[in-house]
């Protein structure tokens, strides 16, 4: 599949326009204009690109969408992935940037926000639902997801929960291929 650099980079502009609430809402976005209307990438593409996004130093969302923008047209893709992600909040950035003392005095802002808010957190729950479609898929990594959730409730680091979940991956690939040797 030859996808156009052009048609890449505007589908970019229109999730970088939609993109509010940040990396977390980028994965419904995505599986929506990649997978559900292009056929361009799988669920689980996006997923995987989406779980290096957090693990690379970095803001996810562009992260993600280089991947992405890599997967389909390489360094060229991921740049114009990358571009078309950031083109509309810069803008939108440099337009509102002299407003912004006045708008945070409005009331329909502050009322324009909290639906904002809502919004993201409906795309919030969506990305749940679709990495967890993909990731959880039987007992084990059911129980790996439960270990680490507790480890997070308990004040466990982060950086503690990603590695030890990135050891049980790989013991979980060497027993599945036979045991260890």
């Amino acid at each position: 599949m030859n996808i156009k650099l052009n048609e890449l980079f505007f589908v970019c502009v229109k999730i970088g326009t939609l993109l509010l609430g940040g990396g977390y809402v980028i994965v419904p976005l995505l599986v929506n204009e990649f997978c559900n209307k292009r056929n361009w990438l799988t669920r689980e593409e996006i997923v995987d690109f989406y779980a290096m996004g957090q693990c690379i130093p970095g803001i996810i969302a562009p992260n993600t969408i280089m991947l992405a923008g890599y997967k389909l047209r390489g360094k060229t893709g991921a740049f114009c992935a990358l571009l078309g992600l950031i083109l509309a909040p810069f803008v939108a950035i440099l337009a509102l940037a002299s407003f912004v003392s006045i708008l945070l005095k409005s009331v329909i802002m502050n009322d324009i926000f909290w639906g904002v808010n809502v919004a993201i957190i409906i795309l919030v729950i969506l990305t749940v639902k679709e990495v967890w479609s993909v990731s959880i898929v039987d007992k084990a990594t059911f129980l790996m997801f439960l270990i680490a959730f507790l480890m997070c409730i308990f004040g466990v680091s982060p950086a503690v929960i990603i590695i030890l979940a990135v050891l049980c991956g790989f013991l979980r690939i060497k027993i599945a291929k036979g045991g260890c040797k």
